[in-house]
């Protein structure tokens, strides 16, 4: 297959069953390419003092349905959560399960944990013609990661990021496409510095800072350690860590001079944020329910994404009846009866195509 390659897409009939198919539509994937490097240079030439706004890569949430739903409320770029790149590259059953996309997502950068190039430049071929860039995550503080050689584990070892950084980019062909890294920050933050401009000078396309090291949790974010990582590199750089509306953000560009803002638990609590919203709006739910159950969102997604969004906005007594629901049914009876939520799946418009991921099967040979 060339680098232009063919995508298949699944049309779902949003008016009958979820699962059902009703036909396989082809289309050139160039043609829906984004050059997510533009997103950066088109907001400063348009506003110096904005920022790129983006949904951060989020195990078991940023998923095609929520990043549907934030691209209606400002949301400039989005991730799929963290994908383990070994299994993706070696199982059809891991693709599947761990990544869906489809025509509209973009732009869309897919996240991978890798403790080797050769594994984050294979994963990189595989999904070069469904994405825009694809992510090295150099952040992740949980054990069993580290434990692999994945996340934080990586800002050890700076020589081998670029070297992944090196040979990602090497292996895929596709014009615009991005290799980038998201990081926490090191104690001494010469090494930060240091590593920053390693991987500048191997290719990678922009940084996300996570303003936390590794050890840390609730403490907050060091953006001035952020605005000194941007004031060394030339690149993009990303500002990650308790942005959670919009005031942080312009706080946050104000303060540091980065390029982009990345949203993780803000985001999840009120999906419009970027849109200027303080809470989640009820048209936002509403939203919510019509992709969740156009795509086949599993019941434990669709009812713990509400449960964040609601969380700011429900008394405790509501808390305690709401959390506890176990099924589809009874979520919609709920904000039926309490917020007058419908189901309106066809307001989603037929949004809710997904490519066949088998067909990503023989894409390794995308640029040889």
């Amino acid at each position: 297959m060339s680098c232009n390659g063919l995508i298949a897409l699944i049309e779902v009939d949003v008016n009958s069953t979820l699962t059902d198919t009703i036909g396989l539509i082809t289309m050139n994937s160039a043609n829906d390419d984004t050059d997510v490097l533009n997103l950066f240079k088109n907001v400063k030439t348009c506003n110096p003092t904005d920022a790129v706004k983006i949904c951060a890569p989020m195990v078991r949430y940023s998923k095609l349905a929520f990043r549907t739903l934030v691209r209606k409320y400002g949301c400039d770029l989005a991730f799929t959560p963290m994908i383990v790149s070994d299994s993706f590259v070696k199982s059809i059953k891991a693709r599947d399960s761990e990544f869906t996309t489809n025509k509209g997502d973009r732009p869309l950068i897919a996240q991978f944990a890798a403790s080797n190039a050769t594994d984050l430049a294979d994963a990189a071929e595989i999904i070069a013609p469904y994405t825009d860039g694809v992510d090295l995550n150099c952040g992740c503080p949980q054990k069993w990661a580290m434990a692999e050689g994945y996340g934080a584990h990586l800002i050890k070892h700076p020589e081998l990021i670029k070297d992944m950084v090196m040979q990602t980019r090497g292996r895929v062909c596709k014009p615009g496409f991005t290799t980038s890294i998201k990081i926490r920050i090191h104690d001494d933050l010469r090494e930060t510095v240091d590593m920053c401009q390693k991987v500048e000078k191997a290719g990678v396309s922009w940084v996300a800072v996570h303003g936390r090291t590794a050890k840390m949790r609730n403490e907050p974010p060091d953006f001035d350690a952020i605005k000194l990582i941007k004031d060394s590199v030339q690149i993009p750089v990303i500002a990650n860590g308790d942005i959670r509306n919009m005031e942080d953000v312009e706080r946050v560009k104000e303060q540091t001079g980065v390029d982009g803002v990345m949203a993780a638990r803000g985001i999840l609590q009120n999906p419009a944020m970027y849109a200027g919203y303080e809470n989640t709006p009820i048209e936002c739910v509403q939203d919510w329910v019509d992709i969740a159950l156009a795509t086949g969102t599993t019941f434990t997604c669709f009812h713990h994404h509400l449960i964040s969004m609601l969380e700011r906005v429900t008394s405790k007594a509501e808390k305690r009846v709401f959390n506890v629901l176990t099924s589809t049914t009874a979520v919609l009876d709920y904000l039926e009866e309490n917020y007058g939520i419908g189901v309106e799946s066809h307001r989603t418009n037929g949004n809710c195509e997904g490519i066949s991921q088998s067909e990503m099967t023989n894409n390794k040979d995308l640029c040889r």
